[in-house]
């Protein structure tokens, strides 16, 4: 909680101060009410002072008109700072984790992150919120009621106080327990909301596997284990209240029998002791809340731990301190004894060296897990290097800013991301303001001006979440003429036309060869028609390239590709049996 003041609270010193006066004030005017009682008892009722009347009744309005004000400063205030912490440190993770490697997202559940940003951040401010009302409003009030407590009778005061000190030892047990209970919670939040997100998105196979049964019981038993854990906690909270009753009851009692044995032995007023028990009651709620206090300081500090977890995580693809900006004059990329692994001792690629020449096209044939894609993910820096350097004309792409090197080079991969915005919008991502003629011409050269404007709302409809109202040739037509848009000099193509049919492939192709004119291309396809006419065909098998050369070079030898190409054209009769796939 400390670094959090440090880091987030701080800032807000002034309103918190605002904040805190409109909290004391809270404090004076509800002690102001135990005070007045025994003018209200000693002087209306007892000495029936007509001439105090008035007086009194106009001081307990002025002192309700100004508590009810400064309630309403204290809200306001506390209120904008909570919401505002919560926004800032939700922003602040947002930004770290748009900073993260893509290793982070393979190797942590997004329920588990989008549990971070919402479970984890509320339970912070409501905690938070508990902390800084206990510690001001709470305490202060406190203050003031002890204050009139004394001043009435200091003696009656201690007795009244003197047996809380024993409710501190059984609070911090609480408290403890309250902290391993909220963390363990906040874990089931995390595997919930991550079992939530699987099925709803995969809903479709759900019901084709006949699988909602099993589904409804594994969010069932997360459910049930939050419940538990929930209800565990609330009893671990609600120790507190017996605990509190008995000793307030204790102290009134005490109270009573002291106190009213003074009125009628005539040594004080019933004025004066109406007053002492006024405070004390009043003085009550401020206590139990305090005691409770702990509870909710461990349960905002088990959400602190976790969000400071995600905070501190460092991301390894990061700019070298002497970065520089790329500038892609030809556009020739060099792969210069490259390893890579994934897992340790589980190399991906290894040894490859590779030139691809400036405007040239270059495609990656082989089975499936032979490295065909890492090799692609490596040129961006979506992963570093473990051995050797990834060169783009001659200049490490390590010792260049990511920014630069990303914006050189227009990915389009068989995952394709769409976003919950107007198709316009997904088309110029990564380059708001190109013109809209430009994204027309984009959707033409891609073969997707016509089904585009053919929708309700043409450009400016609206593709729904991850673009699941498009069909999957759609949606990969759409990424292509975001590749088309962005006019970056090196061209990464990952099954960018797998899930096209064959006309749309055909229109497509021919859009995807006017965009490589020129262009360093290396791609990755899965049907050999699309990298027939590449300048290079490299044919990756267990993370090394064992062959290279053009289509017509591999064919006219008894090569894997060409066992590979007649497989898929001529039948496994024609062509010794391959386990390989492109």
């Amino acid at each position: 909680m400390g670094r959090l003041w440090r880091e987030h609270i701080r800032a807000y010193t002034v309103k918190l101060g605002f904040a805190l006066v409109c909290m004391a004030l809270v404090g004076a005017t509800t002690a102001s009410i135990a005070y007045i009682m025994k003018p209200v008892i000693d002087d209306i009722f007892v000495a029936r002072d007509q001439a105090m009347l008035p007086i009194v009744a106009t001081m307990i309005m002025v002192i309700f008109i100004l508590k009810g004000l400064a309630t309403y400063g204290q809200s306001v205030l506390m209120t904008y700072v909570g919401q505002r912490v919560i926004a800032d440190v939700q922003i602040r993770m947002f930004g770290h984790l748009m900073k993260a490697d893509i290793a982070f997202f393979q190797t942590n559940h997004t329920g588990r992150l989008i549990s971070r940003f919402t479970n984890d951040v509320n339970r912070l401010n409501g905690a938070a919120s508990h902390v800084f009302i206990g510690f001001g409003k709470d305490f202060l009030t406190l203050i003031f009621l002890v204050i009139v407590m004394f001043e009435r009778d200091w003696f009656l005061a201690i007795c009244s106080f003197f047996i809380f000190p024993l409710a501190v030892v059984p609070i911090v047990k609480i408290g403890r327990r309250m902290r391993r209970v909220s963390t363990d919670a906040q874990v089931q939040w995390g595997n919930l909301t991550t079992l939530l997100n699987e099925t709803f998105t995969g809903a479709r196979h759900v019901k084709a596997y006949g699988m909602e049964q099993y589904e409804t019981t594994r969010v069932s038993d997360t459910i049930n284990d939050i419940f538990r854990l929930n209800y565990k906690a609330g009893i671990a909270r609600a120790i507190s209240h017996p605990i509190m009753e008995t000793l307030g009851g204790t102290a009134v009692m005490v109270v009573i029998l002291y106190g009213g044995w003074q009125v009628i032995d005539g040594g004080r007023t019933a004025g004066d002791l109406m007053s002492f028990i006024t405070a004390l009651l009043l003085a009550y709620e401020p206590v139990k809340r305090l005691s409770a206090m702990n509870a909710n300081l461990q349960e905002g500090m088990a959400a602190t731990q976790r969000i400071y977890e995600l905070l501190d995580t460092k991301a390894e693809i990061v700019n070298s301190k002497d970065a520089t900006e790329l500038t892609v004059n030809d556009g020739a990329i060099t792969f210069k004894d490259i390893s890579f692994s994934y897992e340790p001792d589980q190399p991906a690629v290894q040894n490859i060296s590779l030139n691809i020449p400036a405007g040239k096209t270059v495609a990656l044939v082989g089975p499936s897990g032979g490295g065909k894609s890492t090799l692609l993910n490596l040129i961006p820096r979506f992963f570093d290097v473990g051995s050797g350097a990834v060169l783009i004309d001659g200049t490490d792409v390590r010792d260049v800013t990511l920014k630069s090197l990303r914006a050189n080079i227009a990915l389009v991969s068989q995952e394709i991301s769409l976003f919950n915005d107007t198709i316009a919008a997904n088309l110029a991502y990564g380059n708001p303001d190109v013109p809209r003629e430009a994204i027309e011409q984009a959707a033409r050269t891609a073969a997707a001006y016509d089904f585009i404007k053919a929708l309700p709302d043409g450009f400016d409809t609206m593709v729904g979440e991850r673009g699941l109202s498009l069909s999957g040739g759609q949606r990969q037509r759409i990424a292509i003429a975001r590749a088309l848009l962005k006019d970056a000099p090196i061209l990464l193509l990952d099954e960018a036309t797998s899930a096209l049919d064959s006309e749309s492939e055909r229109q497509v192709q021919a859009g995807l060869d006017r965009l490589m004119e020129g262009r360093t291309s290396l791609v990755i396809a899965h049907r050999l028609p699309t990298i027939a006419n590449a300048d290079l065909i490299c044919y990756l098998q267990d993370g090394k390239i064992i062959e290279t050369g053009t289509h017509q070079e591999l064919m006219n030898q008894n090569s894997a590709y060409a066992r590979l190409y007649n497989i898929q054209f001529k039948g496994p009769a024609t062509a010794e049996p391959a386990k390989t796939e492109i």
